[in-house]
C-alpha cells in the first residue's frame, strides 16, 4: 500500500488511454480467470470481491457484516458485471463495467486532489503511476 494524491483527471486520463487501460484490465482479468476458460465464474469473481473487503471495514476498523447482506451485495455486484445475464463475465463485460466504475469514482472525486491509500496492484494505483511517468523531470 502507498499513500498517493490523485484527482479525477488522473483517472479519466487513464481510462481514456485505450492501450494502457486495455492492457491493465486484460492482465487483471487473466489473473482472476483461474481455470483459464476466458470468462469469470461467480466463484472467480467472488474471490476478487471478497478481497476488496467493502463491508468488512468501517473507517479502517474491522466489523463483522451480516452474512446474508454480504452475499446479497456480492450477487448484486456480479450481476452488474454480467451484462448479458449468462452467469459468466467475459473480458468485454469486465472492461466495460470497470470503465464505468472508474469514471464514477472520477466524478465523485472531482477536480480537487485527494490523498488516498492505494493497494499496489489496484487500478487507481496504476492510473497514478501512469500519470507520474508523464510528469516532466526538473
Amino acid at each position: 500500500m502507498s499513500v498517493e494524491i490523485l484527482d479525477s483527471a488522473t483517472i479519466v486520463s487513464f481510462v481514456e488511454d485505450e492501450e494502457a487501460f486495455r492492457a491493465t484490465i486484460t492482465e487483471h482479468f487473466r489473473e482472476l480467470d483461474v481455470d483459464r476458460d476466458g470468462v469469470l465464474s461467480y466463484g472467480e469473481m467472488l474471490r476478487e470481491l471478497q478481497s476488496l473487503r467493502v463491508l468488512e471495514t468501517h473507517f479502517g476498523v474491522d466489523v463483522k457484516p451480516d452474512p446474508e447482506e454480504l452475499s446479497s451485495v456480492y450477487a448484486s455486484l456480479f450481476s452488474q458485471f454480467d451484462r448479458d445475464c449468462n452467469g459468466k463475465i467475459d473480458l468485454g463485460e469486465f472492461m466495460a463495467e470497470t470503465r464505468k466504475m472508474m469514471l464514477g469514482m472520477a466524478n465523485g472525486i472531482g477536480l480537487s486532489p485527494v490523498r488516498m491509500v492505494l493497494e499496489e496492484n489496484s487500478f487507481l494505483k496504476k492510473a497514478v503511476d501512469r500519470e507520474s511517468t508523464k510528469l516532466p523531470v526538473a
